[in-house]
């Protein structure tokens, strides 16, 4: 398959099932754009910046990847950069009903717009992002989770009075 791909999320933080999505998205698409979503209406543990970072970071190593970030609809980002693929990771069968539901919401709001489902790696079906900050805020241990910039990340907000 040729083209580019947007593969939006929160990441608060990256995880290697995000990872595992964005290389398997890199080997289908010419590009994939990872785009983090700004949104204001969330308080999230890293900054949209912060992110970016960890993001740019983990993924140095996959030449076809960029990332940028976004506020508002997807869509609008989406068209923003001339892009008409979305790729989305499923863990479970709960995420398959949220995520048909957005991709059928983006595509009534834009017709030209396809979102492809990747099923995760079954090694990293229980993980998220929530998971790995619970483990994280109580000096667990998220090696195996996480790519090493963003465990030592979390261990940095979790020493700051702001994270408590």
């Amino acid at each position: 398959m040729a083209g580019i791909a947007i593969c939006p999320g929160s990441f608060d933080p990256v995880t290697y099932g995000h990872l595992d999505i964005i290389q398997r998205g890199a080997k289908v698409f010419d590009e994939v754009i990872v785009a983090v979503l700004n949104n204001s209406s969330k308080n999230p543990l890293f900054t949209v910046e912060e992110r970016v970072e960890l993001l740019k970071e983990s993924t140095k190593d996959l030449p076809n990847v960029s990332v940028d970030w976004f506020e508002g609809l997807m869509i609008d980002f989406a068209k923003k950069k001339k892009v008409n693929a979305v790729l989305r990771g499923l863990r479970a069968i709960s995420d398959y009903e949220y995520e048909l539901q957005l991709a059928l919401t983006n595509k009534k709001l834009d017709e030209n717009i396809e979102t492809f489902f990747m099923p995760t790696n079954s090694h990293y079906s229980f993980l998220s992002s929530s998971i790995v900050k619970e483990i994280s805020k109580y000096h667990g241990s998220v090696s195996e989770m996480v790519p090493e910039p963003v465990e030592r990340a979390l261990k940095e907000k979790y020493l700051s009075p702001r994270a408590e």
